[in-house]
């Protein structure tokens, strides 16, 4: 008689794992973005979440803009973030700029009131073609307030944004 082969066990890790709710941080209201599944909370911090502008507020005209946060502590089931930056989507980025427009792009670092330092990218759109004399590199930061005066403009939208301090 041939022996029987023992059947190896297969674990089931899904059993394991519970279910945590996260929420926004504070100044976005502390509301319900998501549940996502982990064995350990720990394994939950570092774990990026992204969602949309119209997702929080209920504005389908915001459903361009989309917030990256990231879980930082873990309370009981509740899994609390903190906002890591947002940006727009391509094809709203695309829809602003026409045939006869320019656009002036720009980035620049600033700091805010409780020190954390966040790179901006701007996205300048002009109602007409931006003659090349005008564009000299000094658009970077207050684009929108100091090219108005110089030549007329669309829009301005920042476009992204980081935090990396």
């Amino acid at each position: 008689m041939a022996k029987a082969k023992a059947r190896r066990r297969v674990r089931d890790t899904w059993k394991e794992k519970s279910w945590y709710t996260i929420k926004t941080p504070v100044n976005f209201e502390d509301k319900e973005i998501g549940e996502t599944p982990a064995r350990d909370p720990d394994l939950l911090i570092g774990r990026g979440v992204e969602v949309t502008m119209r997702e929080l507020t209920g504005d389908f005209s915001k459903q361009y803009i989309k917030l990256r946060f990231e879980i930082d502590n873990v309370a009981g089931e509740v899994a609390n973030t903190k906002f890591t930056g947002h940006k727009t989507t391509t094809d709203y980025v695309r829809s602003m700029i026409r045939r006869g427009t320019s656009r002036i792009d720009a980035s620049a670092v600033v700091t805010t009131k409780d020190d954390r330092k966040i790179k901006l990218q701007v996205l300048a759109v002009t109602i007409r073609r931006l003659v090349k004399v005008c564009v000299n590199g000094k658009l970077a930061s207050e684009i929108y307030h100091n090219a108005k005066k110089i030549y007329p403009l669309k829009r301005v939208e920042i476009i992204k944004s980081k935090v990396i301090e």
